[in-house]
């Protein structure tokens, strides 16, 4: 029975564990499209933030300096897709498209060198008293720093977005940009804001990948966790709820194939490995079913460029 409660805790935290970047991608995107910005890069600038936070934190020595580098990696690279499709007007699609090529590319360039070296890990806290409680102590109060703040930033994004002016702000431009803008807010500096923050929480969710979950730099390590965040996003309706709720679920089902494969079931570990992406599709494919209902959460404006008046 010991035994089984430690593999318990040990699945449940490597859940957590997994989950976090997919959190941390996700509200960032939630909120740039709450904006009305389809921003398909979330791959690329996740890939960006892994390689940024991996080098400083192994150049420094301090991985905390690693997740700075990593959240304004990711919103650096948001800067290109800014200019091109909020100033210059251009398709976001083939523009986010193009973006995590870049990413995916400039990534493996810069992390060469890195390339087999022993990262630096993001520790985990120990609360005395409270860290050392059997089984719920490592779970609740051992985590590491950004498992922290990905929760409370789901719980503040939550708040802003559908509890304060600033939120309702957001929510009126990814709605309505002419009635918006009619009503004398800035349309494109309020979605200049959704995508540095977008492209900054995607960063952070790469820097996770390289400095808690495998501290260790391996050209394209995000593995299309980018494409799950966004598909996550629709699966939560633009709920940060829902999508805490969503992201620890598809996390669950990462492990899960782990977890089946070191029980010694004969299942192929490729349809193992497939899982959160077929768990993907899926739910895509149940959502577009509930046309209705899908057109009624999606931001009205989604994918829709503005130019103001003249």
């Amino acid at each position: 029975m010991n035994f089984d409660l430690h593999a318990l805790e040990a699945v449940l935290l490597t859940i957590v564990t997994a989950s976090t970047p997919l959190l941390l991608a996700g509200l960032g995107e939630l909120v740039t499209e709450r904006a009305g910005v389809l921003n398909l890069g979330v791959e690329g600038m996740m890939v960006m933030g892994a390689v940024a936070g991996f080098a400083v934190a192994l150049t420094t020595g301090s991985p905390e300096l690693g997740i700075i580098a990593a959240a304004l990696a990711g919103a650096a690279l948001a800067v290109p897709f800014g200019v091109l499709t909020l100033n210059l007007v251009a398709n976001q699609v083939a523009t986010g498209l193009a973006l995590t090529l870049l990413g995916l590319g400039l990534s493996g360039l810069i992390g060469e060198r890195f390339v087999g070296q022993p990262g630096v890990r993001l520790p985990h806290l120990h609360i005395p008293g409270l860290s050392d409680i059997p089984f719920f102590g490592p779970l609740i109060f051992g985590q590491d720093l950004l498992v922290y703040l990905s929760l409370a930033l789901a719980a503040v994004v939550s708040h802003v977005v559908f509890r304060t002016r600033l939120g309702l702000v957001l929510r009126a431009v990814g709605d309505n940009h002419a009635s918006a803008h009619a009503l004398g807010y800035s349309v494109i500096g309020v979605r200049w804001g959704a995508v540095l923050f977008g492209g900054a929480l995607s960063g952070l969710g790469g820097g996770y990948l390289s400095l808690a979950y495998t501290p260790q730099w391996v050209e394209n390590m995000t593995a299309g966790r980018g494409w799950i965040a966004l598909a996550l996003v629709v699966f939560s309706s633009w709920l940060p709820g829902r999508l805490v709720a969503g992201a620890y679920l598809f996390g669950a089902v990462t492990i899960l194939g782990f977890f089946v494969q070191g029980l010694g079931i004969g299942v192929p570990s490729q349809l193992l490995s497939s899982l959160p992406y077929v768990v993907t599709i899926v739910a895509l494919v149940v959502i577009s079913r509930r046309r209705g209902a899908a057109r009624a959460d999606t931001p009205a404006c989604l994918g829709q460029s503005f130019v103001p008046d003249r």
